[in-house]
C-alpha cells in the first residue's frame, strides 16, 4: 500500500495524444487510482492527425478522440482529463514555450506528488512524444528542489514483440500502416533501462477495457485484443518506469507501490 501521508494527492500524467495514456502505462494509472491518488492525464493535442487513412488534419477527429480519452479516464478511474490545443504531429517545435509554460503553470498551482511522462526514446522515437518528454523534464527541472518526482515510461525490449507474436498464433495479422503497423522491436531498443517495475496484473482487464475505448484509433484491431487472460496478464501485468535525475526534496511515490 501507498503512504497514507500520499491519499488524496495528485498525480500529473502528462502525455502527447489521446490513447497514450492507455497504452502506455494504463495499469499503473488505474492502480494509482485504486491506492486513492488523484490522477491527471494530460494530452497535449486532441490527436486531430490520427487518421487511419493519411496524416491531414482532421478536426472532427480531433473532438471523437477527446470524448474517447474521456471515456478511457473513467474505465481507468482518472479524476480530471486536461486535453491542450497544441498542434498533433508538430509536438516537438511548434508552442514549446505555450506547452512548457502550461505545465509549470500546473505545477506550481496544484503541486503533484509525481509526474508521469514518456522517456527521450518517446517509447519508439515518435516525434510528437519526444517533444512532450522534452516539455515536461524542462518543466519539472525549472521547479528546482520543489520539484515533484518525475517518472519515465519505458518498455523492456523484446515484450512488444512477444505481445505480437502472441496475437498473430491467434490469427491476428498486422494492417499495412498506422501504428500497429509499426515493427515490434522498435519499441524499447534504445530506452535507458527501467529502475521501478510495477506489478499491474490485477488493472490488466482495465487497461485493456481503457484501450477498447479509443474506437478511433482500433479500426482495424490490435494485439491485445488477441491475448487470452493468462497471456494478457503475464505480458502487460508489468509496467516499466525510471526516474528522472532530478534533485528534490519531494518524497517518491512509484517506489512506494
Amino acid at each position: 500500500m501507498i503512504d497514507p501521508a500520499l491519499a488524496g494527492r495528485s498525480v500529473l500524467a502528462v502525455f502527447a495524444h489521446p490513447d497514450d495514456e492507455s497504452l502506455a502505462c494504463g495499469g499503473t494509472l488505474a492502480r494509482l487510482a485504486d491506492e486513492g491518488l488523484r490522477v491527471v492525464a494530460m494530452s497535449a493535442s486532441h490527436g486531430e492527425r490520427g487518421s487511419q487513412t493519411g496524416p491531414a488534419r482532421d478536426e472532427a477527429l480531433g473532438r471523437a478522440r477527446a470524448l474517447e480519452l474521456r471515456d478511457a479516464a473513467a474505465t481507468l478511474g482518472i479524476a480530471e482529463v486536461i486535453i491542450g490545443d497544441h498542434p498533433d504531429g508538430d509536438l516537438q517545435w511548434a508552442h514549446v514555450t505555450e506547452l512548457q509554460a502550461e505545465l509549470i503553470t500546473f505545477i506550481r498551482r496544484r503541486r503533484p506528488a509525481a509526474v508521469i511522462t514518456f522517456g527521450e526514446d518517446g517509447l519508439y522515437w515518435h516525434r510528437d512524444h519526444v517533444g512532450v518528454h522534452e516539455r515536461t523534464t524542462t518543466a519539472v527541472r525549472a521547479l528546482g528542489a520543489e520539484a515533484p518526482p518525475l517518472y519515465y515510461v519505458t518498455m523492456a525490449r523484446g515484450v512488444m514483440t512477444e505481445i505480437v507474436a502472441a496475437a498473430r498464433k491467434s490469427g491476428w495479422t498486422a494492417p499495412p500502416k498506422g501504428f500497429w503497423s509499426l515493427e515490434p522491436e522498435a519499441f524499447g531498443i534504445a530506452a535507458e533501462p527501467a529502475t521501478i517495475t510495477l506489478n499491474v496484473e490485477d488493472w490488466v482487464p482495465r487497461k485493456l477495457s481503457a484501450i477498447r475505448c479509443h474506437r478511433s484509433q482500433m479500426l482495424e484491431g490490435h494485439p491485445f485484443a488477441h491475448l487470452g487472460e493468462a497471456e494478457a496478464r503475464r505480458l502487460l501485468g508489468v509496467e516499466y518506469f525510471h526516474r528522472a535525475d532530478i534533485l528534490t526534496t519531494n518524497q517518491p511515490v512509484l517506489e512506494r507501490l
